[in-house]
């Protein structure tokens, strides 16, 4: 290893890190992942969940380029649940309550099957930097390891600083110790540093908790996956969540413990997650709620340890306790960790290019949370795409950048890259000027082939993915071309209690129709013929239905993009009060009226405001 010169280098094991080295190895390159603590490869230092709002989105698109996210949640998953289905399908988003043993488990055993890549436990503290080009790391134990890239993926590593009450201790992560000399380093080379702060919830015993007072959260009754590919399975059995809720008493006692909070004695100086707040930063914020939701999520298929998902908190721990003990269910809990938050030092991403590559150094890479960014997911898909563009840069090739109307990746990269964030940055649909495109039914039709194009996914998916294609094209075709009967069509309508039709029509005219679907035709003797015959499934007949209702609303969704574009010129008074529009967020109304931006194009550029709160400024200063 000391003699030998790297192709690339990825420092940091979770979830960014793991998916740069998957990738950079996949793709040929000689790759070594050097972490501190091999045994935490992939681990979930937060929920043991995957997805969610957005977040599912960006998990498909992972799976649909060929990285290992997607799979490795499917194989790990003990309950999956596809949110937002009252909503348009532009807002469905999958998401997985895991295992959390056995998805860092996973990970390890899909890493080490990966012939390319060799695994160093050391701390790396220098970066080996000549003539502005990287050229390798030190660590700890002073050995210099040499390569041509270097990806940084050091989560909340980075001088991690530790909170519970009025004690701190260094540490990146419960029980692990921080990461040191990177930041210095950095800083000595020209980049711009800053600190933020995110936290989680205590870790109780599911055995002292009443669940017959709580509301269960059952998954889907029909689960999917998140993998597009054949390798994985639905699950067959599920563990259920809970649901409770914390009430005036435990705001009581969780005020108690203010004066000793370090979010409000001045301990934290950083800026926290805006949309993950702590328990005790929401009934600050939040006075007039008399409760707010608890998500009991259990640790595992066998572990009795749960995550108290909405408690994240900083507080003392007998403040927590004592809390805890006042939500219904939890009266007679027992903590086995108690929540904390964590500062950690983030370079902001607008020192970087597209591609990841820092602008300062060639050849060196960050990814995840050394980004400002929070959450797996984003943290995944930037992992990937460093990955992506260290071997594409070794091949001396244009870098691999996806595009605001391709993928959320696109969406998130460019967002870090332009706007840069000053709080943890977390995927949200309203960030997505091309929400309906973007959709998680249709990663692989957006992104197989690119994927395939880089080497990352294999020859067996893209043909199952060619398969899917076909099949929703004879679909597809059936639905433009099939002529319904009143014979056919009426007695379905008036079953609905709409209006019937008086001709034959295209059958594609009714399934653009918001009050049917499919279902409502699968009895006709010609669908049911073509299904047998192209041996439909179920995702073919989503996403041809889909594409039914909403090409309309495709074609103004570009056109409203177009519109913002053109109109960037547009100057907006400095005097302009943004809190009457009630209409924008909350996040844009603050930011707005912080920054006060001189123009249409300026505002787009502040992280927060999302493509509708701009669509809402044009509309009124229209007006």
């Amino acid at each position: 290893m000391i003699n030998k010169e790297y192709d690339v280098i990825v420092v940091g094991g979770g979830h960014a890190g793991a998916e740069a080295a998957a990738a950079a190895a996949n793709m040929g390159a000689s790759t070594l992942l050097v972490t501190m603590n091999l045994q935490t490869i992939g681990q979930m230092s937060c929920n043991p969940a995957m997805g969610g709002i957005a977040k599912g989105q960006i998990v498909r698109e992972i799976d649909a380029l060929g990285g290992l996210s997607g799979i490795i949640s499917d194989m790990t998953a003990i309950q999956f649940r596809m949110l937002n289905r009252s909503k348009g399908p532009a807002m469905w988003s999958p998401r997985v309550q895991s295992d959390r043993w056995r998805f860092a488990e996973e990970w390890r055993l899909a890493l080490e099957a990966i012939p390319s890549l060799d695994f160093f436990q050391d701390m790396v503290v220098d970066l080996i930097v000549k003539e502005g080009k990287v050229k390798g790391v030190r660590t700890g134990m002073g050995v210099d390891i040499f390569s041509k890239k270097v990806i940084l993926t050091n989560g909340t590593f980075l001088n991690g600083l530790i909170h519970i009450g009025d004690k701190q201790y260094g540490g990146g992560r419960a029980g692990e110790r921080a990461a040191t000399g990177i930041t210095e380093r950095l800083v000595e080379l020209g980049f711009e540093s800053g600190r933020m702060k995110t936290g989680t919830p205590p870790r109780v015993d599911g055995r002292s908790l009443d669940y017959s007072v709580m509301e269960e959260q059952k998954g889907d009754e029909n689960p999917e996956k998140f993998s597009f590919s054949s390798k994985t399975k639905a699950l067959t059995n599920q563990r259920s969540c809970h649901i409770t809720y914390t009430n005036t008493d435990v705001h009581d006692t969780l005020r108690e413990g203010f004066d000793r909070s370090p979010m409000f004695n001045g301990a934290i100086q950083s800026t926290g997650p805006r949309y993950c707040p702590s328990i005790e930063d929401k009934i600050d914020r939040f006075a007039d709620k008399d409760r707010h939701q608890i998500f009991v999520e259990p640790e595992g298929w066998k572990t009795v340890e749960i995550y108290v998902n909405g408690f994240s908190t900083s507080l003392p721990q007998e403040i927590q306790e004592k809390a805890l003990r006042q939500v219904r269910g939890f009266e007679n809990v027992r903590i086995f960790r108690p929540g904390y938050a964590i500062e950690y030092d983030y370079f902001p991403p607008t020192q970087l290019r597209h591609s990841l590559e820092t602008k300062l150094v060639k050849g060196l890479y960050f990814a995840g949370q050394i980004n400002g960014t929070t959450g797996y997911e984003e943290a995944a898909s930037q992992g990937l795409m460093a990955g992506i563009n260290a071997v594409l840069s070794l091949r001396n090739a244009e870098p691999f950048v996806l595009g605001r109307e391709e993928a959320y990746i696109g969406v998130l990269i460019d967002d870090l890259i332009t706007k840069g964030t000053e709080e943890p940055y977390r995927m949200f649909t309203s960030r997505a000027e091309y929400r309906i495109l973007l959709r998680q039914d249709n990663a692989d039709e957006r992104l197989s082939e690119k994927g395939y194009a880089l080497g990352l996914l294999p020859d067996w998916r893209l043909r199952e993915f060619h398969v899917k294609q076909s099949k929703t094209k004879a679909l597809k075709d059936w639905v433009k071309n099939y002529s319904i009967t009143m014979d056919e069509a009426n007695p379905i309508l008036e079953a609905k209690n709409l209006s019937p039709i008086k001709q034959t029509l295209k059958i594609e005219r009714l399934i653009a129709r918001p009050q049917l679907s499919f279902d409502d035709f699968k009895d006709l003797e010609s669908f049911k013929t073509l299904k047998a015959e192209e041996e439909l499934e179920q995702d073919n007949v989503v996403a041809v239905e889909i594409e039914s209702k909403y090409s309309g609303y495709l074609d103004k969704e570009k056109e409203a993009a177009a519109k913002i574009d053109r109109l960037e010129d547009l100057k907006i008074p400095d005097s302009f009060d943004y809190s009457r529009l009630k209409s924008l967020s909350y996040e844009a109304r603050e930011k707005l009226q912080s920054a006060k931006p001189a123009t249409i194009k300026e505002a787009k550029k502040i992280s927060g405001v999302s493509p509708a709160d701009i669509s809402v400024l044009l509309v009124f200063m229209g007006r």
